[in-house]
C-alpha cells in the first residue's frame, strides 16, 4: 500500500495560498480518479483509490503544516506502511514557480511541514515531490509570503504545476521513484544576470 501525503493547512482562508499545493495536488488526483475524502480515524482526510492496479491512499493531514508529522505518523503506524511507499507533497520556496522537483529522500531545506514528518518518523528516508512557488527577492517575512494567494497572472504556471505533480505521483504510485526523478526532474535554468 503507498501512501500520497498532501500538506497544507485546513480551512478557507488557507485556500489557493502558495504553502497548500499539497493539498491541490491530491485534491486534483482525486478529481481525476473521481474518488472522495472522507474523515480518517485520525487528525486527517483520506482517500483510498486505484492506479494501473496499485492500491493508494491519498492523504490531507488537518494538523496544520507545523505539525504534519504527527497525521503522517499516525497513518504510517495504521496501516503499517513501509517509509519506500510513504510519498509527501509539499510547497518550496527554493525551486522558481512551476518546477516540481522529486527526491528519494533528503533534508526539511527550512520547510517546516517536512521538518515535522521528519521529527516524527525519525528518519529523512521517505519520498518526496517538491512544487516550485518562488521566492521574492524583495520580501522578508516568508511567513506571509507561503501564506499568501497565487497572482492572477501566476494561475496559469501554477495549474500546469499541478498538472506535471498529478502525473509525476502517477509515475511514483506505477513505476517508482527513480523512475519518476528520471522523467520529471529538469534542470532550472539560471537567471539571466544581464542587466
Amino acid at each position: 500500500m503507498i501512501a500520497i501525503f498532501g500538506l497544507g493547512n485546513p480551512g478557507r482562508e488557507y485556500e489557493m495560498t502558495r504553502h497548500n499545493v499539497g493539498f491541490m495536488v491530491v485534491d486534483e488526483i482525486a478529481k481525476k480518479l473521481e474518488i472522495d475524502f472522507k474523515p480518517g480515524k485520525g487528525d486527517y482526510l483520506i482517500s483510498p483509490g486505484k492506479y494501473k492496479g496499485s492500491e493508494f491512499l491519498l492523504v490531507k493531514p488537518l494538523t496544520y503544516m507545523n505539525n504534519s508529522g504527527i497525521a503522517v505518523k499516525d497513518v504510517v503506524e495504521r496501516f503499517k506502511l513501509d517509509l519506500k511507499d510513504v510519498f509527501v507533497i509539499c510547497d518550496d520556496l527554493n525551486l522558481p514557480l512551476g518546477v516540481i522537483r522529486l527526491r528519494q529522500k533528503g533534508s526539511d531545506g527550512g520547510h517546516n511541514g517536512l521538518y515535522s514528518v521528519i521529527y516524527h518518523l525519525k528518519t529523512t528516508d521517505f519520498p518526496r515531490l517538491r512544487c516550485g512557488i518562488g521566492n521574492p527577492e524583495k520580501m522578508r517575512n516568508m511567513v506571509d509570503f507561503v501564506l499568501s494567494r497565487f497572482d492572477d497572472d501566476e494561475i496559469d504556471k501554477l495549474n500546469e504545476m499541478i498538472g506535471q505533480a498529478v502525473e509525476a505521483t502517477f509515475c511514483f504510485i506505477s513505476d517508482g521513484i527513480l523512475t519518476a526523478m528520471n522523467r520529471f526532474n529538469k534542470k532550472v535554468k539560471p537567471k539571466d544576470k544581464t542587466p
